[in-house]
């Protein structure tokens, strides 16, 4: 959503506060065991917890609404089963457990910064555990988004889909996966490339946005809309303590709930932004993917110069089937022919590496 009306503040305010904020926390049962020492993440789990923001509000899209607003007295039980995932413990679905952990099948130890491209593999991967949530995620590799191969992974014949306000999925003859898509990019070399910030602003714009994964150096922000050429962001790096929300019964669960949710976003130059970035969309539909790719075309390929990605129907002839996600990872980060790639849209992991 692109945000550009002073007078919109109160509004933008209300969203701000609508959406799950994760920030650092401490006090947690250890990660990887009870002889690690990792009882908070305070210090690198900045882009994991930016991850969690854009599934957290992904999952707010499709089981609430896109207007729906929390406050301080919601005890909305879709609310609850949402927030649950990500609370800190072992066994929670999007847990910074489960996320660290799974962190390791991409070559990032617990405690270690991951970019964009890592947390993008590594949601993909753990969606697939969690049938409640009922999205699928779609990683674009090398700047480009193949949409068949999407169309494939999405439409679903009697596939399952989860329940307004219930534990047991519906099933339905033939059905779309809800979408969050994930399009990791590479900007500039140590500063984003003045060529594609009209092109990142406009994303922002497109109905099916989530914003964006992306930072400072070493600091990982989620940037969520921008006012002029200033991106609003929300900013992970607080650190609270960690605690349970259950049935938010108890005044404690209340006032754990409250933490949750973060009172004022902040804002910086577009221009500050660390070139490593992943822009995030949601298609709760086929139609809204189909025009997802239609606004993809016509406003961030066509008129630009040097556009932020390509759209295709199918891959290129030397392209690796899109099997699972370790084949896609893999091609991520080893198949990529590097002598038919712009050096500013290199996507090397190690390049996205970047934030903290």
């Amino acid at each position: 959503m692109l945000f550009c009306q002073i007078e919109e503040f109160d509004a933008i305010r209300r969203d701000i506060r609508s959406r799950l904020w994760f920030t650092y926390r401490k006090g947690f049962v250890p990660i990887g065991g009870y002889n690690s020492t990792f009882t908070s993440d305070k210090g690198w789990g900045c882009m994991l917890r930016c991850g969690q923001m854009v599934l957290g509000q992904a999952l707010i899209t499709l089981h609430l609404g896109r207007d729906w607003q929390w406050t301080p007295e919601t005890k909305n039980s879709t609310y609850l089963k949402i927030l649950e995932r990500f609370e800190d413990k072992r066994n929670a679905a999007f847990s910074i457990h489960q996320i660290a952990l799974m962190g390791a099948s991409e070559g990032k130890e617990v405690g270690q910064w991951f970019g964009p491209n890592t947390i993008a593999q590594v949601l993909k991967k753990l969606v697939v555990y969690d049938e409640w949530s009922s999205i699928t995620i779609h990683v674009a590799l090398d700047n480009t988004l193949i949409v068949n191969d999407i169309l494939r992974q999405c439409r679903v014949e009697g596939g399952t889909t989860a329940e307004a306000d219930g534990n047991i999925p519906l099933k339905a003859p033939s059905q779309w996966k809800p979408l969050l898509l994930l399009i990791p990019l590479r900007l500039g070399l140590s500063e984003i490339n003045p060529i594609y910030i009209n092109g990142l602003k406009t994303s922002l714009k497109i109905p099916q946005s989530l914003g964006v994964i992306g930072g400072k150096p070493n600091l990982a922000l989620y940037f969520i809309g921008c006012v002029g050429n200033e991106v609003i962001y929300l900013d992970p790096h607080t650190t609270q303590r960690s605690g349970s929300i259950e049935k938010k019964t108890e005044e404690e669960e209340i006032e754990m709930d409250i933490t949750y949710h973060c009172k004022a976003a902040s804002r910086i130059p577009i221009t500050e932004i660390d070139p490593s970035v992943a822009l995030c969309f949601f298609c709760e539909s086929e139609k809204d993917f189909k025009s997802l790719c239609k606004s993809i075309q016509e406003e961030l390929i066509t008129p630009e110069k040097q556009p932020l990605l390509e759209l295709c129907a199918e891959r290129l002839a030397h392209w690796s089937p899109a099997e699972d996600a370790a084949s896609e990872t893999k091609a991520a980060t080893s198949s990529v022919d590097f002598e038919h790639i712009d050096p500013q849209n290199d996507m090397s992991d190690e390049d996205f590496e970047l934030l903290g």
